[in-house]
């Protein structure tokens, strides 16, 4: 079973219906949302999490705003309550990019679409906003199938895979994009196992990568954070695939902070690194990952254990939500159009070059 963190419900008028993945893997929830508010705190708070799904369910947020305009002749208002929501829901997450293209192409077809006409009413721009939230949607599910697709053959029978992070379907709008390669490799026969990283201090390697997987009946087994370099030296991991948050122009990667000592492990012991990620996640108009935002998250993440206190009072934490892999450590990319085998600012720039690129638009 593949699961499905993010749902549209209903016309119009319905709402959005996410995975409470603050719940897992105790609890199965489904949260409902019917308003901005409710979906700017999911994301803020994780109750939705990764960065193609983090922009899959804020699509979906101007059609919420929407419902509240339903007297509204006026145009230009409808298209202010479109533009203050993609700002309101821009704010909840910096680094993932998704979250920002999601949003303003979004923006970008409500605006385009009220000019189309002088006989265009609010309820015309509610179903065509809604129509490209659905396609942003359904796009990212074909991206994921493609992604796995295009990585399954990085799998080799019998080999051990560690990943970082959730970067499953639980993370997107299919069935993700690290977990997506390692699905479909399943689906086609091939016998391995999975290391999950617990990653903390949010734990979503041991709270959902873990459930995800085993929920799709492939082997999983948890370990701790500081275990993965021993595991690399006695040979039982024989890949690493992550997911991304943001991709630079140069290929250098931000993604679940861990990620980069993982490269640094994997480069030392020989172990081929690979990140999967949509072309939504590449940023073209960012030269290298120092030009990458590094959100910051509140200190009570590390110093405390759920509502334990495991940290003196008054000390400090530093607490950094994503950290950047130089692309010189990462083997391959692994995108929907292809894969990019060492990455660099050429490679990538080849890739996009038949159309119009991510970060450009």
């Amino acid at each position: 079973m593949i699961v499905q963190a993010v749902k549209w419900i209903g016309d119009i008028d319905g709402y959005l219906e996410l995975i409470d993945q603050r719940r897992l893997p105790v609890e199965f929830v489904r949260l409902q949302c019917r308003d901005v508010d409710q979906l700017a705190e999911a994301i803020k708070t994780l109750a939705v999490r990764g960065a193609p799904a983090i922009g899959v369910a804020a699509a979906y947020g101007p059609v919420l705003a929407l419902q509240k305009l339903r007297a509204v002749d006026d145009l230009q208002e409808a298209l202010a309550a479109v533009s203050k929501t993609c700002e309101k829901l821009g704010s909840t997450r910096p680094t993932a990019v998704n979250l920002f293209w999601a949003l303003d192409r979004i923006r970008k077809s409500a605006e385009q679409f009220s000019k189309r006409s002088a006989q265009v009413t609010l309820r015309d721009l509610r179903e065509r906003i809604l129509a490209e939230a659905e396609a942003i949607h359904q796009e990212d599910a074909d991206m994921c199938r493609r992604i796995g697709q295009n990585g399954q053959r990085y799998v080799r029978q019998g080999a051990g895979i560690l990943t970082h992070c959730n970067a499953g379907a639980l993370a997107t709008g299919g069935q993700g994009t690290a977990l997506s390669v390692l699905y479909e490799a399943h689906k086609k026969g091939t016998k391995f196992s999975v290391y999950a990283d617990e990653t903390r201090p949010l734990l979503q390697g041991a709270r959902l990568t873990a459930w995800e997987l085993k929920q799709a009946g492939i082997h999983v087994t948890v370990i701790c954070d500081n275990m993965a370099g021993w595991l690399m030296k006695q040979r039982r991991i024989d890949a690493v695939i992550t997911g991304a948050d943001r991709i630079a122009a140069n290929g250098d990667v931000a993604n679940k902070i861990g990620t980069y000592s993982l490269s640094v492990l994997a480069r030392r012991h020989g172990i081929p690194f690979y990140v999967a990620a949509p072309s939504s996640t590449f940023d073209l108009s960012l030269k290298s990952g120092s030009d990458i935002p590094i959100e910051q998250r509140a200190a009570e993440e590390i110093t405390k254990w759920g509502d334990r206190q495991i940290a003196p009072d008054g000390v400090d934490a530093y607490n950094p939500a994503f950290d950047v892999t130089e692309a010189e450590s990462i083997t391959a990319i692994i995108t929907e159009r292809g894969v990019i085998e060492g990455p660099d600012g050429r490679k990538i720039a080849a890739h996009f070059s038949r159309e119009t690129a991510p970060g450009t638009r």
